[in-house]
């Protein structure tokens, strides 16, 4: 299936936080959106990768996007190498998307830069015609090259260099990020606690979009920050 972007995550969780309402916003124009996690969270403080998985589903669904599917990386440990790479190039070259959202370029957790580059680097790899894949015993995979690559922002306060309106779509994104009901607020749970437990790091969800949204001038904005700059075909697309 070729979607018109793909959205990649270190864990399950990272693309509903960093661009749930962006991707609620596109697939309300039409376009064809999937998910792809590189590893299932297993060295999550809470919760276990099967839990993960079903919540993962859920969150899927409140999105409405075409597929979700995790690579299966090891969390943690996974690295920016030829094996992880062809693994990538793969879903880059079977699914065809013209714009990539992945992790943001500097995080507080290791996997995120990690995850951010090895798919910044896959999408540079893949649209080399000398790489085979052996994608399902086959060789017959074409190069492909996506047009551009978003990196969202997640637990730095990052500038961003392209803002997007989510402001009909926030409520829905929080909604699907509260489907990790082992990983977030949740007061009746006997586990650990961790950085993104509280009920203040979804409160800082909510007022990150809003002060993106603030300075942009609409209820509610996520950020990105890009690789090369965006280019629109006239004056009009900057209106």
């Amino acid at each position: 299936m070729k979607v018109d972007i793909l959205a990649f995550g270190s864990h399950p969780d990272d693309v509903e936080l960093g661009c749930g309402g962006s991707i609620l916003s596109a697939i309300s124009k039409g376009l064809k959106v999937g998910i792809i996690d590189l590893t299932k969270g297993e060295l999550g403080t809470r919760g276990t990768p099967e839990i993960r998985k079903k919540e993962s589903e859920k969150a899927s669904e409140i999105l409405g996007v075409s597929f979700r599917k995790n690579l299966g990386f090891k969390d943690g440990f996974f690295i920016n190498d030829k094996e992880h790479q062809l693994k990538v190039v793969e879903v880059l070259r079977e699914h065809k998307p013209s714009i990539i959202f992945c992790n943001a370029v500097k995080d507080r957790h290791i996997d995120h830069p990690k995850g951010s580059k090895l798919v910044s680097d896959s999408c540079f790899l893949s649209g080399l015609s000398k790489i085979n894949t052996n994608y399902k015993n086959s060789k017959n995979q074409l190069p492909w090259t996506p047009k551009q690559i978003y990196h969202y922002i997640q637990w730095f306060d990052l500038k961003p260099d392209i803002l997007i309106d989510i402001s009909e779509f926030q409520e829905k994104k929080i909604k699907a990020i509260m489907a990790y009901k082992s990983q977030f607020y949740n007061p009746k749970s006997t586990e650990p606690n961790t950085p993104i437990s509280s009920k203040s790091f979804i409160d800082s969800i909510k007022q990150r979009d809003q002060n993106f949204g603030r300075i942009s001038g609409v209820d509610a904005a996520e950020g990105f920050t890009v690789e090369k700059p965006p280019v629109v075909k006239d004056i009009k697309g900057i209106m």
